[in-house]
């Protein structure tokens, strides 16, 4: 009879709590949603930028190059996360909107249990065959032990990250977007006061900043877990949550296969990036590459952070069949990531070698970063936008298209570029390739979005998506 009780309370909360999901003003609630996960990706680029940094400072430049190295690996490592907190997040806030409580409540325990298995299998791979994914991705012998000191950590402390990230996802998608954001703020206060300390004062470089970088998330990673622990929380964890069901796993790899490709084929290009610089203007190419790179980043991480916060008011109300709420989230969206892009362009074009010179005191880094920088930024603003759109068709379950339109820049337009205009203009190439992808993939996305809402108006005459 208790538990009963404690059941049929926490449905009600759950239920007051996600109702407002379709009730309350959009503009209010993407406020309230996209904020908390805005600040909370921004923070977490932010702590990465310090990382890199503070290794600078300690180094010589090419500790930077070496640490543009292990993005492609460092792609791999966020794709086999997204994978499952990705999708687990979507379904959650759908079964929410769909008033499925216990369906959300087994999709936390599957994307749990998913992250751990993904960790240990990818992770321990990588780790056994570091040096040779390093020497691939476009590693010299200068550059290796920066590279290695780094993902080795790294590697190891792929489940606590799995963990901390995949459940973070679902507590913003089940109604907790604030706590989310908390989950951020803490890892990042706790990496600034570590980091420092193992860098400078126990002098482990570039090893003591990933070290820094896992022990804060390790903390966060116990946040999250207290949350989902919690009875009170609408969503958590009840016995037998390590249970997993094939059903749920299916969905979950589903939706989270858009961004995992797009993670993936980020890998794939910026290899082709490594290796196209490091041909035509050596390793510290590779480090301009590497401070312009983290830059854009930036962000393309805060836009990110409010397609988080879209993420359960479109799922929510896709779920109710609340179109025009739908609609209207979307459009505010839109406006919103082009004006956040905008600024990044802004900035860019007129401060390279301010910007630049945040990361390295080296003029050469710093002139190279910021002659790549002006080029690279030149179709920012619609980045933007073509980032809300393909999240838009992930939030409502249309993996498909939003595969599509998430690889499209990658393969279907930098692809190209990357093999063509390097050998014609050499490093320029490489800086040109990105903008004319950039456009493109704009022009893709719009034009996809335009044919699919004449659809809907075709078949459902507005009555659902």
């Amino acid at each position: 009879m208790l538990h009963l009780k404690i059941c049929n309370a926490s449905l009600y909360g759950t239920t007051n709590r996600s109702r407002i999901l379709g009730t309350e003003p959009i503009g209010k609630l993407l406020l309230q949603y996209s904020i908390p996960a805005i600040i909370g990706m921004t923070i977490t680029s932010l702590y990465n930028i310090i990382d890199r940094f503070l290794s600078g400072t300690v180094s010589v430049p090419m500790a930077i190059s070496g640490l543009a190295i292990t993005f492609p690996l460092m792609n791999l490592v966020v794709a086999f996360c997204v994978l499952i907190s990705a999708g687990g997040a979507t379904i959650s806030s759908i079964r929410l909107g769909q008033k499925d409580i216990k369906g959300a409540t087994d999709v936390l325990g599957n994307t749990l249990m998913l992250c751990l298995t993904n960790a240990v299998l990818f992770g321990g791979l990588a780790y056994l065959f570091l040096d040779p994914i390093l020497f691939f991705f476009g590693a010299s012998t200068g550059t290796l032990p920066y590279a290695r000191d780094f993902m080795q950590v790294i590697l190891l402390g792929t489940p606590i990250t799995y963990t901390m990230i995949g459940l973070n996802n679902v507590m913003r998608a089940t109604g907790y977007p604030k706590k989310a954001m908390l989950t951020s703020l803490v890892t990042v206060i706790a990496n600034v006061i570590i980091a420092p300390v193992f860098i400078f004062h126990f002098g482990w470089g570039i090893r003591g900043a990933a070290m820094a970088t896992v022990l804060s998330q390790f903390i966060g990673m116990i946040w999250v877990v207290n949350h989902f622990r919690n009875k009170e929380s609408f969503v958590h964890f009840m016995p037998g949550f390590w249970k997993m069901k094939k059903r749920i796993i299916g969905s979950i790899f589903s939706i989270g296969m858009s961004p995992f490709a797009m993670n993936v084929t980020a890998c794939i290009i910026v290899i082709l990036i490594n290796n196209s610089l490091q041909k035509y203007g050596g390793d510290m190419a590779i480090g301009a590459y590497g401070i312009i790179n983290r830059l854009l980043m930036l962000y393309v991480m805060v836009v990110m952070g409010l397609t988080m916060g879209m993420q359960p008011i479109v799922g929510y109300n896709y779920g109710a069949q609340k179109i025009d709420r739908v609609k209207h989230t979307l459009r505010l969206g839109i406006i919103v990531g082009v004006l956040i892009t905008s600024s990044g362009f802004i900035i860019c074009e007129l401060f390279p070698h301010t910007v630049s010179a945040i990361f390295t005191d080296s003029d050469e880094l710093i002139d190279m970063a910021s002659s790549g920088l002006r080029i690279c930024t030149l179709m920012f603003p619609f980045v933007g936008a073509q980032i809300v759109i393909s999240n838009f068709f992930q939030s409502i379950g249309m993996a498909k298209i939003s595969i599509f339109l998430s690889l499209s820049r990658q393969l279907v337009y930098l692809l190209p570029g990357l093999l063509l205009l390097p050998p014609l203009y050499g490093v320029k190439g490489v800086w040109i390739s990105m903008p004319v992808s950039d456009g493109l993939a704009f022009v893709t996305a719009v034009v996809i979005l335009m044919v699919y809402i004449k659809k809907v108006k075709e078949k459902t005459s507005g009555q659902k998506l």
